[in-house]
């Protein structure tokens, strides 16, 4: 078999007992590999309804068939599992070098079960997988754990994924972290991993990858690097990170700031890609084979001393990678801090601590709104929470990881804290799981996006903001939003099968361009046509799963204050989310019912019929 191992690894942390398997062809044939391959096993193997913290829950680790090639970006994999965050599946991505290493060992996939008795890590070295003990590991930051391993086993090449003090807190958007600073990131995954006491996946591979046509494939490689590098997109995050988002989304009135009670950031100029870039950046950052480079390595210098949290010690470093796009909205406007040393800790401490800073950020702005509000008030909390404060940012995001005082209702996301106190309007965002950077009433497309999105609000599985913007679009209206999204939610979730990093949809061509890629890798005569087909397919499953959770087309949602309220001024303003418009539309389009339950002849279209 080439490009795949056609094998997985199966760990019942119960009992210590590991396993190799083989993974029937037929399925990668029809889900290639990572998210939709990991899918196909959790709808076999689990219980929609159990709880995402019982040992129950299982934790899927899945790399694609481009996961450790030259192919461009050829560094993901994917984390499933039902979300701690959102009750629903979730499927959460990150790159590093953590996935190509899995893939040299030998496994497409790792499937975690039961829960260890005490804390544990899994040891792989090729053929060689032991449950280990990590009492001398947990309550680590991530980087401790990471360098302790590295020291401990004493192996060049060892690559770890693990969690943080927050994973290990049950935060509910704790990250699983790799190579220190790369994240899967959203729906909680950390959380699930902390709750069957698992510190770290430590991987060393060394079989490398085959592929079935190697000629042609270096060809394909080399034809989809030379579209790459003449894509404007590549050297705009090259030079300035994503981070240079915030220009178009503020100019639309799309960025949204203090827990979306506006669209526009007066200091959005201090957190974008040129103020990193000219203030802080030491160097760029790549993930394996990529050619892009876009992460951020920051230093602080005559700033270092700025927001001390004497506590944690952890708080004194004066360098670190970040914030990506997301990370500097949540952490920055959506709080209303402009103050970029501030945010720059704040995304350090959620990559120590191991925690989701979009959640982050978008919890705490929920919690700044309740502080101003009256809601919460300085009896419930160790420091004023004004929108603005950067004290307040570092201090509770730290407080967060570790459930202290206040962060213990942070830590439950800003949908379960508003229930409790008593006021869920400020959940900004849907399944549970709170809105990443662009406001849909700026972008109107991403409202549908965010309400039908598998996982919860999210970003990554139809972005609309270029598409809206671009000629003969208007931003503001529904009108051929559903379609559009239907289309991207079927060559996203392909993608994310492949092992290749999503922006090398942006800026290498898309599924046109890395099709040839893959088929010279597989050896399978994919065409784009069978992808979108693939991508549907594991959309289909998706929404099958979740409906088997207790998820209706009531999930299918937005906020209120999304369709009630439009902004006070700027170019969004008075402008609300047509969902009503959109959402018919987009069952349609979908061949769903007016429920949003897939047809059964849309079942049987797709070979899911008999599932």
């Amino acid at each position: 078999m080439t490009s795949w191992t056609g094998k997985l690894l199966r760990v019942n942390l119960t009992s210590g007992e590991t396993k190799t398997e083989e993974i029937p062809t037929e399925w990668l044939h029809e889900y290639v590999g990572g998210r939709g391959l990991a899918d196909r096993y959790l709808y076999e193997e689990l219980d929609p309804r159990v709880d995402p913290l019982s040992p129950e829950n299982v934790l899927i680790f899945a790399t694609g068939p481009l996961t450790g090639t030259p192919a461009p970006c050829g560094a993901r994999y994917m984390v499933v599992t039902k979300g701690a965050l959102t009750n629903a599946i979730t499927t959460s991505n990150s790159g590093g070098h953590w996935g190509p290493e899995l893939k040299f060992a030998g496994y497409d996939l790792v499937i975690l079960e039961g829960k260890a008795p005490k804390p544990s890590y899994l040891y792989v070295y090729d053929d060689q997988v032991e449950v280990r003990e990590a009492g001398d590991l947990w309550g680590k930051t991530v980087p401790e754990t990471e360098d302790g391993l590295r020291a401990q086993l004493g192996i060049p090449g060892l690559r770890v994924a693990c969690i943080g003090p927050a994973g290990e807190n049950l935060v509910r958007f704790a990250c699983i972290m790799n190579d220190k600073h790369r994240a899967a990131g959203r729906s909680g995954v950390g959380a699930v991993m902390g709750s069957k006491n698992l510190k770290a996946i430590a991987v060393r591979g060394t079989k490398g990858v085959e592929v079935a046509d190697p000629e042609a494939f270096m060809k394909a490689v080399w034809d989809m690097r030379a579209v790459m590098k003449e894509n404007p997109t590549t050297a705009a995050f090259a030079d300035q990170g994503t981070a240079a988002t915030i220009d178009l989304t503020n100019s639309f009135g799309g960025l949204p700031t203090r827990n979306f009670e506006a669209g526009q950031f007066d200091e959005y100029e201090q957190l974008n890609g040129n103020a990193i870039k000219d203030t802080r950046l030491v160097a760029n950052k790549a993930c394996f084979a990529c050619t892009i480079a876009c992460g951020r390595v920051c230093r602080l210098e005559e700033h270092a001393d700025k927001f001390m949290v004497n506590m944690h010690p952890r708080n004194w470093k004066i360098s670190g990678e970040g914030p990506e796009y997301e990370a500097a909205w949540a952490l920055g406007a959506d709080c209303g801090v402009g103050d970029l040393d501030a945010v720059l800790k704040a995304n350090w401490l959620c990559n120590d601590l191991g925690m989701d800073p979009i959640s982050m950020g978008a919890t705490l702005a929920a919690g700044m709104e309740l502080y101003e509000n009256g809601v919460v008030t300085d009896d419930n909390v160790e420091m004023p929470l004004n929108f603005g404060s950067g004290e307040a940012l570092v201090r509770m995001t730290e407080a967060t990881a570790y459930r202290e005082g206040f962060g213990d209702e942070l830590a439950e996301g800003s949908k379960l804290m508003g229930e409790k106190l008593k006021n869920p309007q400020v959940f900004m965002g849907s399944k549970g799981q709170e809105f990443p950077a662009y406001d849909p009433r700026g972008f109107q497309g991403m409202g549908i996006a965010y309400a039908t999105c598998n996982r919860g609000g999210c970003h990554l599985r139809a972005w609309t903001p270029g598409f809206e913007t671009s000629e003969g679009n208007d931003p503001h209206a529904p009108e051929g939003k559903s379609e559009w999204v239907v289309h991207e939610q079927h060559r996203s979730t392909s993608h994310d099968a492949t092992g290749l990093c999503l922006f090398t949809g942006f800026a290498g061509g898309g599924l046109e361009q890395f099709i040839p890629v893959i088929a010279a890798a597989t050896g399978l005569d994919y065409t784009v046509e069978d992808f979108v087909k693939i991508g549907e397919r594991t959309w289909n499953l998706e929404r099958m799963w979740n409906l088997n959770a207790g998820l209706t087309k009531a999930d299918d949602s937005l906020p209120k204050r999304l369709l009630n309220e439009g902004h006070k001024d700027g170019p969004a303003k008075g402008v609300t989310v047509n969902l009503d418009a959109m959402l018919p539309v987009y069952y349609q389009e979908r061949g769903w019912d007016e429920e949003g339950v897939p047809t059964p002849d849309k079942l049987k279209e797709l070979g899911l019929a008999s599932l």
